[in-house]
């Protein structure tokens, strides 16, 4: 059974900066949040929360106090789980363990960036958690040492965890898997971005920047850690043309309210709505077809 346990001490630091490494699998001890900073983070507000098989540390969510338009808030800078551990659904339990210690110090909202073209950790963000997107950072963190990142930009999506707010409780409550798949209105948005197969690949077709509506939808590809890897230029064009997208509808004021998950043909598209929030009756809780693997990170 798996213990969560607040990370305090000096050999609880250094087993976070080992999983660190072993996570992301940096090359540059630069990219690694070193142990004064968490000692440091730790003393004062931040949530830094140890996930343990035995004695043995398997995961960890890490949160640091932050201001979002003059109200306290969490920003969370890492979520990290062992490949072994990876499809158990430890993320999820992490980042409800980070809530809880988040609304015991009377915070409303979590925030976090992650990579836009990760379709598994936009599947846990959105369908899993409730999180909305209304901003696109480009290249936030720089290039970096990690082969998880290629050499592409750092562009990252900040989400949005509005921890005490309905639409949030629906998507974590045991009940939530009873809920529709997919809501009518998710169905029927438009695609701005009908794709085209290129030999194993998916490729980004022509982009429709022009689309009136409530509600469009923004697919990305399969596999794009294994695209960055096998395919890195048609990577950078998707890098491209998602950026252009959502920084295109994010400035007319569009926000993404969901993700859809497409298990059988392995890709998933975004929902971007003007409404504020996801309320906009039964959420779509995106699984169409089944529950793909919990990511391994949900940050940087």
């Amino acid at each position: 059974m798996t213990e969560f346990r607040d990370l305090t001490s000096l050999a609880d630091l250094e087993q976070v900066v080992e999983l660190e490494k072993r996570i992301w699998e940096y090359t540059n001890g630069d990219d690694v949040v070193p142990i004064p900073v968490l000692a440091a983070t730790v003393h004062r507000g931040a949530i830094l929360v140890g996930a343990f098989d035995g004695k043995t540390m398997v995961g960890f969510v890490y949160s640091i106090p932050a201001i979002f338009r003059g109200t306290l808030s969490h920003w969370s800078h890492m979520l990290g789980v062992l490949p072994a551990y990876r499809s158990t659904g430890l993320g999820r339990q992490l980042k409800l363990v980070q809530r809880d210690r988040a609304l015991a110090l009377g915070i409303d909202l979590i925030e976090w960036t992650y990579d836009p073209l990760l379709a598994l950790n936009a599947y846990l963000n959105f369908a899993k958690l409730g999180v909305i997107v209304e901003e696109y950072e480009e290249n936030i963190y720089g290039f970096s040492s990690s082969p998880l990142h290629g050499e592409l930009p750092t562009d990252r999506f900040v989400a949005q965890w509005w921890i005490r707010r309905p639409h949030v409780e629906r998507r974590i409550a045991p009940a939530a898997k009873t809920l529709p798949l997919v809501s009518s209105r998710a169905v029927s948005a438009h695609l701005v971005n009908p794709t085209r197969r290129v030999g194993r690949w998916m490729a980004p077709g022509a982009m429709e920047l022009d689309v009136e509506g409530d509600a469009i939808r923004v697919q990305i590809p399969p596999g794009f850690l294994q695209m960055l890897e096998g395919a890195p230029d048609l990577a950078g064009e998707w890098r491209t043309t998602t950026r252009r997208i959502f920084t295109t509808y994010f400035a007319r004021r569009y926000r993404v309210v969901d993700f859809l998950f497409d298990r059988s043909a392995g890709t998933g598209s975004y929902l971007l709505s003007r409404e504020a929030t996801p309320d906009h009756g039964q959420p779509a809780d995106a699984d169409a077809g089944g529950t793909p693997s919990v990511p391994p990170r949900d940050c940087n």
